[in-house]
C-alpha cells in the first residue's frame, strides 16, 4: 500500500516524551469515545428501541459495539485517515486545506466547488459535535444521582447546567494547568472502568461469545428494522472517534495509536462486555447498566469520577472548536475574532470569547430541550455520523489527486468505509424527528454564514482591486510631482498585493504628503498548518522610499504585524517603533451595488462585517500607532 509523502517529517517521540505524549493524548483524543459507555448500552435497550436484555440481543448488540470500534476506530481511523495529515495537522479543515493545494487539473473547478462545500458542513457538523457532546457527557455522567441518591434525582438538569456553565466560565483561564491533570484522569476512569467490567465478566465469562461478529448478523436479520434502528445506539460507542484525527496535531500519530491499544481499547471492551454480563444475570440492571456494575459502596467515588471524565471530554470538544475557528477564519470562512494565547508554550492552546459564549448558550439550550443523555442520543449520531461520510470522501479525494493511489484500490476502499458510514447514518436518520434535525439545523445556519462570509469577502476584494491604481503608474506620477516627504515609516496593509492600495490614495489625497518610507503589507492564509520563519516574509524594494512586502501564514498560526517588521530588518527594512504609522482602510459596506448575491445574504454578510474583531487588534498593532482610513463602499 502506497503511503502518504510527507513534505516534513515529524519528529518521532521516544522513551519519556512518547510516554507523556500518549499520556496526555488520552486525556484530549479519547476523552469523548471514553465516556461512551456511560450510555451506549443504557439507550440500546431503552424502551424506544423495545429489546428485551435477553442472551440474544446482549450477544447481538455487544458484537455490533466491538466490530464497529474494531472496523470504524481502528481500520478506518487509525490506520488510513490518520495518514492524510497535512503537514501533521489533522482535521476536515486540514484535509480541505491539503485538497487545495493540488494545483494539477485532475481536480475540475465543479468537483472542487463540492469538495469545499463538503469540506465546510463537516466542520459546520463539528461545531454541532463540539455543543451536544458537553451536554450529553455531563448528562450521562450525573444520571448516575438516580441510583447513588435517589432523593436528588430531580435535580439531574439543574446540576448539569451548573457544571457546563462553570465549565465554560474557566476557559479564558487557559487550559494549561488543568490539562496537565487530564491525562491522569483519563488514565483513571479506563483504568475504573476496565475493572469493573472485567470483575463482571469473571461472573459470566459466557459473554465473551459475543466477540463472534455472527451474533451480530443474526440480530440485525432477526429483528429487521428494529435492529436496525438499534444500530444508531450502538453508533454511540464510536463517537469521538472523529476527535483522534482532529487532535493528531497536537500530539503525532504513534501516541495516539498507542494510547488506544494499550489503555483504550481493552478498557472500553471490558466495560461493554461486563455491562453485558451484567444485563445475563440481573435484566433489570437495564435502568443504568454502567452504574449497577459498581459495588454500593463505590457508587459515590464512581460518580465524581465520571463526572470529571465526561468534564475532560468537554473540554476536548471545547478547544477543538477554538482550533477549527482559527482555522476557519484564517482560511476565509470566518469573520476576524479575538483570539486569546493562554500558554506561552503550547500555540495551540487558545481562547476565542465569541465562539465560548456560542458554544455556551447552545450547549444550555440543548440541555434544557432534550434533559435526558437518552433523548440526546439521536441528536449526537446524526452530527458524528454526517462528519464520518463528509472524512471518507474526501480521503478517498486525497487518496487518488495527492497520493496517486490507483482508481481500484480508492473505489475499493472508500465504497467499504462508505458501507459503514451510510448504514450507520441511514440508522440516524430515521431519528431526525426525534431530535436528529437539531445538528443539522445548526450545520446548515453555520454553512450559510461561512459560505456568505467567503463569497461576501472575494466579491468586496474585487471592489477594491478595481478601485484600487496600478502601482507603476503611481511611482511614475511620484516621480513627475514629488509629494512632501516626512520622517518615519507607513505601512498600509492592504489585501491586494499588486495595486496601490486605496487607503494609500487616500491618504495622499488627504494629506498630501508621505512618510520616508512607505511598505505595502499584504498578508495571505496558506493551505499549511504553519509556514516556517525563513518562507514568511518577501521584500521587494521599489523607487522613491517604497517597499512591497508580501507574508504568508498558516491556517493554524495568528499574524503578528509588528514581529513582522523586525524580521524585514533583516532585507533591509528598518522601522523604529516610536516611528512607525499602521494605515489602515475602514470600508462602511452599503448592500444596494451591483454584486451578484441575493440581497438578504448582502444584509447578513454586512452585519457580519460591522460585528467583525478590528484588524489593528486582529493583526496585533499597537493601538497608538494606528490611523483608520474610511470608504464607503456600494457592495
Amino acid at each position: 500500500m502506497t503511503h502518504s509523502p510527507h513534505a516534513v517529517s515529524p519528529e518521532s517521540p521516544s522513551g519519556r516524551r512518547l510516554s507523556l505524549l500518549t499520556l496526555a493524548a488520552l486525556g484530549v483524543v479519547y476523552g469523548d469515545i471514553g465516556t461512551s459507555p456511560l450510555y451506549t448500552m443504557k439507550e440500546a435497550f431503552g424502551a424506544s428501541h423495545g429489546l428485551l436484555p435477553d442472551a440474544v440481543n446482549v450477544y447481538g448488540v455487544l458484537s455490533l459495539v466491538t466490530w464497529s470500534i474494531l472496523l470504524v476506530v481502528v481500520a478506518k481511523y487509525l490506520v488510513f485517515i490518520l495518514q492524510a495529515d497535512n503537514n501533521g495537522e489533522g482535521g476536515v479543515l486540514a484535509m480541505l486545506a491539503l485538497l487545495l493545494q493540488d494545483t494539477s487539473q485532475r481536480i475540475g473547478p465543479r468537483f472542487r466547488g463540492v469538495l469545499i462545500l463538503l469540506g465546510v458542513f463537516g466542520t459546520a457538523l463539528l461545531y454541532g459535535d463540539g455543543i451536544i457532546t458537553p451536554a450529553i457527557s455531563v448528562l450521562g455522567a450525573v444520571e448516575g444521582i438516580d441510583i447513588v441518591t435517589p432523593t436528588l434525582s430531580g435535580y439531574v438538569v439543574e446540576i448539569t447546567l451548573v457544571i457546563l456553565v462553570a465549565l465554560f466560565a474557566a476557559q479564558r483561564f487557559g487550559t494549561a494547568k488543568v490539562g496537565r491533570a487530564f491525562g491522569p484522569l483519563t488514565l483513571l476512569w479506563f483504568l475504573v472502568i476496565g475493572s469493573l467490567g472485567l470483575a463482571s465478566i469473571i461472573d459470566t465469562p459466557q459473554v465473551l461469545n459475543a466477540l463472534n461478529p455472527l451474533h451480530g448478523f443474526r440480530f440485525l436479520l432477526h429483528h429487521g428494522a428494529g435492529g436496525f434502528a438499534a444500530l444508531g445506539a450502538v453508533f454511540l460507542s464510536v463517537t469521538g472517534a472523529e476527535a483522534l484525527y482532529a487532535d493528531m496535531g497536537h500530539f503525532g500519530k504513534v501516541p495516539i495509536r498507542r494510547a488506544f491499544f494499550a489503555v483504550v481499547l481493552p478498557a472500553l471492551l471490558l466495560n461493554y462486555f461486563g455491562q453485558g454480563a451484567l444485563l445475563l444475570r440481573n435484566p433489570a440492571a437495564v435502568s443504568n447498566p454502567f452504574y449497577l456494575l459498581a459495588p454500593s459502596w463505590f457508587l459515590v467515588p464512581l460518580l465524581i469520577i465520571a463526572t470529571m471524565a465526561a468534564i475532560v471530554a468537554s473540554q476536548a470538544l471545547i478547544s477543538g472548536a477554538f482550533s477549527l475557528a482559527r482555522q476557519s477564519i484564517q482560511l476565509g470562512y470566518l469573520p476576524r475574532m479575538t483570539i486569546v494565547q493562554t500558554s506561552q508554550e503550547e500555540y495551540g492552546q487558545i481562547y476565542i470569547p465569541q465562539i465560548n459564549f456560542a458554544l455556551m448558550i447552545g450547549t444550555v439550550l440543548i440541555v434544557l430541550g432534550f434533559k435526558s443523555s437518552a433523548a440526546l442520543g439521536a441528536a449526537y449520531g446524526i452530527a458524528v455520523t454526517g462528519t464520518m461520510a463528509i472524512t471518507t470522501l474526501l480521503f478517498a479525494a486525497v487518496a487518488r489527486t495527492r497520493w496517486n493511489w490507483p482508481l481500484w484500490q480508492v473505489l475499493g476502499l472508500a465504497a467499504f468505509f462508505f458501507v459503514v458510514d451510510f448504514t450507520f447514518l441511514g440508522a440516524n436518520v430515521i431519528k431526525i424527528a426525534d431530535g436528529g434535525w437539531v445538528p443539522l439545523a445548526l450545520a446548515a445556519a453555520l454553512v450559510l454564514l461561512m459560505t456568505t462570509w467567503k463569497r461576501g469577502r472575494n466579491a468586496l476584494q474585487q471592489l477594491l482591486q478595481r478601485a484600487s491604481l496600478p502601482l507603476d503608474l503611481m511611482l511614475d506620477e511620484l516621480g513627475r510631482r514629488p509629494a512632501h516627504r516626512v520622517p518615519g515609516t507607513a505601512v498600509f496593509l492592504t489585501s491586494d498585493s499588486k495595486g496601490a492600495p486605496v487607503v494609500l490614495l487616500h491618504h495622499l489625497k488627504h494629506n498630501k504628503a508621505l512618510h520616508q518610507q512607505v511598505v505595502l503589507l499584504s498578508i495571505t492564509s496558506s493551505n499549511v498548518p504553519a509556514v516556517p520563519r525563513e518562507e514568511r516574509v518577501s521584500v521587494e524594494p521599489l523607487e522613491h522610499g517604497f517597499w512591497r512586502v508580501q507574508a504568508r501564514y498558516g491556517f493554524m498560526e495568528s499574524p503578528d504585524v509588528p514581529a513582522l517588521l523586525v524580521q524585514c530588518a533583516e532585507h533591509g527594512i528598518v522601522a523604529r517603533p516610536m516611528e512607525t504609522s499602521y494605515y489602515l482602510g475602514h470600508e462602511r459596506v452599503i448592500p444596494t451595488g451591483p454584486t451578484k448575491m441575493a440581497g438578504w445574504r448582502k444584509r447578513l454578510f454586512v452585519l457580519m462585517a460591522r460585528n467583525a474583531q478590528s484588524a489593528a487588534q486582529f493583526f496585533q498593532l499597537p493601538s497608538n500607532r494606528v490611523v483608520e482610513m474610511g470608504a464607503q463602499i456600494e457592495f
